[in-house]
């Protein structure tokens, strides 16, 4: 199956707006602060952005509001081309758990991951209806580490089944990831060494004491 190119989408989308003069609003479904940080930057120059921080994966609880006030502090200093503003979902942990069940193991990128991506982007779809956004899209594009392929097909599918448009992105193009980093050392943010639940930081740990075991 070949790849869509989705940030040549996104390009394809900006250029309409622009052409109609359009600033549509986008619930930007946001996994932390430094991954916001390259997406806010190019975004906010075409679109009215709320970022909404929906993550009842992330593990443990001190590095979930450490996650959130990371967040609010980049969008509070960042000045924007056109106004953020922020929302904080549900830190519902027994969903997380509950569609995870059975998927332990899951290495990332796996099954778990995906069913992790559709939670939260569906959570996200439903606030973007309820609240009448034009768009809704996410930020774990930009990882290195997710599938931008699963990602925007998972996204698109919940889009069709909510009934709201799904902004597609690939942010890992055009250096966005390498931007990220800057703009983190820039605004001094914290930047976690896992993606955030407890399965991925018990593989983290494995790794580091695997490595150390190396040099030992």
């Amino acid at each position: 199956m070949n790849k869509i190119n989705y940030q040549k989408e996104l390009d394809n989308l900006i250029n309409n707006i622009t052409k109609e003069g359009q600033v549509p609003s986008l619930l930007l479904h946001s996994c932390c602060g430094p991954c916001s940080s390259y997406c806010i930057e190019y975004l906010s120059q075409y679109f009215s952005i709320t970022v909404y921080y929906y993550n009842p994966n992330i593990y443990p609880d001190e590095e979930y509001y450490t996650r959130v006030k990371e967040q609010q502090k980049f969008i509070d200093s960042f000045p924007a081309v056109h106004p953020v503003s922020f929302i904080e979902g549900d830190y519902d942990k027994p969903r997380f758990y509950d569609i995870a069940k059975g998927l332990e193991q899951e290495p990332e990128k796996g099954a778990r991951c995906h069913k992790c991506y559709d939670l939260r982007l569906r959570r996200t779809a439903e606030v973007a209806k309820e609240k009448g956004f034009d768009f809704f899209s996410t930020t774990l594009t930009i990882s290195p580490m997710k599938d931008s392929q699963v990602l925007n097909q998972i996204g698109q599918k919940i889009a069709e089944e909510v009934g709201i448009d799904w902004l597609p992105s690939d942010f890992k193009k055009k250096n966005g990831y390498k931007r990220s980093t800057e703009l983190s050392k820039e605004y001094d943010m914290y930047r976690q060494d896992y993606c955030g639940c407890v399965y991925s930081y018990r593989d983290r740990q494995l790794e580091k004491q695997a490595k150390e075991n190396m040099e030992d």
